[in-house]
């Protein structure tokens, strides 16, 4: 059965300002029972509260974020880099999933570029399996660019067969498709689905305010920007659809996240999220 648990890219202030422990103790507090972990450094004062919060709290570390390789001014560790330091955590914190967030952005220049990163991103994958570990991509909009009239995403799965998917489906609804044919055309090879809802918002005041001086260029801008994230249900996404879709694609873990909060806070977020899950049917999976 499918777990419902939270992305940590949106608890990384508060790993920042409480500690891992702490802020976990928090996300159990709302009934989540499951962490992804990522944009959150592994140093070992983390990496032993994550330990601490499994043990006393019965958290479940779903999976660990991982690059390809660093970022020229970012944080975190890289196959490339960190290979062995990577599969040490993984084992110490009793997970067998790592994920990739995102291609390098030089990757997704070209057909050649992506098949390059495809290959490439396999070979770890490989090596990671004689450890007991799989190795996961994560989509955004981009991958539904078309190369030759053919997916990015398809191209990188097509050119990874040791690499699984993490479908991400507020990100398949901006690329264009819909979320649960996509989920069931990448069934048998997902093993993690973010919960991202998409919402329409209003207009806001200051987008007038712009037009009313003639600046169309903000105006426009802020037209655009009506396209928000939302919490689980608050969108438009047909999450009662969406779920059993996700458990029919052989998902085990079903991830809230939510990359802009628009003013609430992240708890805040993250209890209508829950909420609204459990209003839906889904109480008993997390």
């Amino acid at each position: 059965m499918a777990k419902i648990g939270v992305q940590a890219m949106m608890l990384k202030d508060s790993f920042a300002e409480v500690g891992a422990f702490e802020t976990l103790r928090k996300v159990s507090d709302l009934g989540y029972n499951a962490v992804e972990i990522s944009q959150v450094p592994m140093d070992e004062k983390n990496v032993s509260e994550l330990e601490r919060a499994q043990t006393e709290l019965g958290m479940d570390v779903a999976a660990l974020s991982v690059m390809m390789e660093k970022p020229v001014g970012r944080p975190g560790e890289s196959l490339k880099e960190d290979f062995d330091k990577i599969v040490n955590d993984a084992k110490r914190l009793d997970t067998n999933l790592l994920r990739i967030g995102m291609l390098p952005f030089g990757a997704m220049t070209s057909i050649d570029a992506v098949i390059d990163f495809a290959k490439e991103t396999n070979g770890y994958a490989e090596r990671l399996q004689e450890h007991g570990i799989s190795l996961y991509y994560h989509n955004h909009h981009i991958e539904f660019a078309k190369f030759d009239g053919k997916y990015m995403l398809d191209i990188i799965n097509e050119n990874s067969p040791s690499m699984g998917l993490e479908i991400d489906v507020h990100w398949v609804q901006r690329g264009g498709l819909d979320p649960v044919r996509t989920l069931e055309k990448y069934a048998g090879n997902t093993a993690m689905v973010h919960l991202k809802d998409y919402r329409i918002g209003m207009l806001p005041e200051s987008a007038l305010g712009y037009l009313e001086t003639g600046d169309f260029a903000n105006f426009m801008t802020e037209f655009k920007n009506v396209v928000q994230f939302a919490e689980v249900g608050e969108g438009n996404l047909d999450f009662p659809s969406i779920v059993p879709a996700a458990q029919a694609a052989g998902a085990q873990y079903l991830l809230v996240e939510q990359d802009e909060l628009y003013g609430r806070t992240v708890w805040e977020v993250l209890e209508t999220s829950h909420r609204n899950l459990t209003t839906m049917g889904f109480g008993d999976l997390f």
